[in-house]
């Protein structure tokens, strides 16, 4: 696929979280938002593990030809395990997004020059906000799916 193939409702979000923080809810809400759209969508949870603080991830497959099978490429990562980070970055297809917690810097050399980097002060965001330690990391799955991005220039 080209870099400048556009792609209107056929493409896969894979959200990359660590067990136990409150993800599954808005993982939840992003789907059922498309799906309120009027466009079909595949939801799928992979847990390796379901031991809390692991990796988690979370793959919604939506295609308004209602495609139901996972593909092998990711459109769009939304990491917010910075652990699995580099593992993430390879799942995303060339010309592809990888929206992150830009608050954690990520290392020049492992950076991709064919897939884009857009970076949200997630965790600025929610220690200006709340107080509470719990409340911040619930929050901050609250925020990337709906909250305000800014995008970080490398």
């Amino acid at each position: 696929m080209s870099l400048k193939e556009s792609k209107v409702n056929d493409f896969v979000v894979r959200f990359a979280n660590v067990n136990g923080t409150g993800s599954a809810s808005a993982n939840f809400l992003f789907t059922k938002s498309i799906f309120r759209m009027g466009v079909c969508v595949t939801p799928k949870n992979i847990f390796p593990s379901n031991i809390q603080g692991l990796p988690t991830w979370y793959e919604v497959r939506v295609s308004e030809k209602g495609y139901l099978g996972r593909r092998e490429h990711i459109d769009l990562v939304v990491a917010m395990n910075p652990q699995s980070f580099i593992k993430d970055m390879a799942s995303v297809r060339e010309g592809g997004y990888f929206f992150y917690d830009c608050s954690k810097k990520i290392h020049d050399e492992q950076l991709r020059k064919d897939i884009q980097y857009i970076g949200i002060p997630i965790t600025e965001i929610c220690n200006a906000t709340y107080t509470d330690p719990r409340q911040r990391q619930l929050f901050k799955k609250h925020h990337l799916c709906w909250g305000s991005f800014s995008i970080a220039k490398h």
